[in-house]
C-alpha cells in the first residue's frame, strides 16, 4: 500500500520506518525537503536527527507536503497539533476521498510544561481535521501512547494494552484496525463518531503527568471490565 505521512518528527519516523519494514510504499513529508535532509541534531528528546534517521531508512522517500500527500492511498496527521491545520487544510484536493490517520495531539506550550489543550471540551482536533477536510474520511488513533509503543505495542506486557479510535467512517476505520493490526494492536476500542476526538486528546493531561510522575512514557492503560 502507498502510505504518505505529514511530519518528520518521532511520530512520523517512528509510523514511516514501521510501515516501510512491514513493506509498503512510505512517502514522508515535510515543508522543506532540502532543510530536513540537513538537519544533522538530535531533536530536544534526544532521539537522532532526520538525516541520521533517513540514512537508516533509505527506502522511505522524503517528498514535500502535497506530494506525500498525493503519494498515499492513506495519509498520516504526524504533524505537531498546532500546525495540522494549516498544513492540512491547503491540501484538500490531494486529500480528497482519502483515509486520514489522525496522531496529532492539539498541545500548547507557550506556558511551558506540562502543556495545555489548544481545543477541548466542546471541540476537538479531530473534528477540526474533519471539518477542514470534509471529502476526507479522518479516524484517531495512536495519539494516547508514546511513538514507539504506538508501532511496537508488544514491547509493552506482550502487547496486552489497549489503544482507542473513533472516526465516522465505518470503512476507514476497519481499515485503520487492520493497520493497526499489523503494529501488533491485539485491542482496538472503537469510541464511535469523531466527536469523540474529545476524549482521546482529553487524556493528554494525565497522560504527561502520568510520565512524569513515572520518569517514562513507556506505559499505557488497559481497560478491564
Amino acid at each position: 500500500m502507498r502510505i504518505g505521512i505529514l511530519g518528520t518528527g518521532i511520530v512520523g519516523r517512528s509510523h514511516a520506518g514501521r510501515l516501510s519494514a512491514l513493506g509498503h510504499d512510505v512517502a514522508i513529508g515535510t515543508h522543506d525537503v532540502t532543510r530536513t535532509l540537513t538537519r544533522n541534531e538530535p531533536d530536544p528528546m534526544g532521539n537522532i536527527s532526520f538525516q541520521e534517521w533517513h540514512k537508516e531508512h533509505p527506502s522511505v522517500k522524503l517528498l514535500p507536503f502535497a506530494a506525500a500527500a498525493k503519494h498515499g492511498e492513506i495519509v498520516f496527521d504526524a504533524l505537531r497539533g498546532q500546525f495540522s491545520l494549516s498544513v492540512l487544510s491547503p491540501l484538500a484536493a490531494e486529500l480528497d476521498g482519502k483515509i486520514i490517520v489522525d496522531i496529532a495531539n492539539p498541545l500548547d506550550f507557550s506556558r511551558g510544561m506540562p502543556p495545555s489543550l489548544l481545543v477541548s471540551n466542546t471541540d476537538s482536533l479531530g473534528e477540526q481535521v474533519q471539518r477542514a477536510l470534509p471529502k476526507a474520511r479522518v479516524v484517531k488513533i495512536f495519539n494516547t501512547v508514546s511513538a514507539f509503543l504506538q508501532v511496537n505495542p508488544g514491547d509493552l506486557a506482550g502487547g496486552d494494552h489497549d489503544i482507542f479510535m473513533c472516526g465516522n467512517d465505518r470503512e476507514a476505520k476497519e481499515t485503520v484496525r487492520k493497520i493497526a493490526a499489523g503494529y501488533g494492536w491485539k485491542t482496538v476500542i472503537d469510541l464511535g463518531d469523531i466527536t469523540n476526538a474529545r476524549g482521546t486528546e482529553m487524556m493528554m493531561p494525565i497522560w504527561l503527568r502520568l510520565w512524569g510522575a513515572l520518569g517514562t512514557p513507556a506505559f499505557n492503560f488497559k481497560i478491564v471490565k
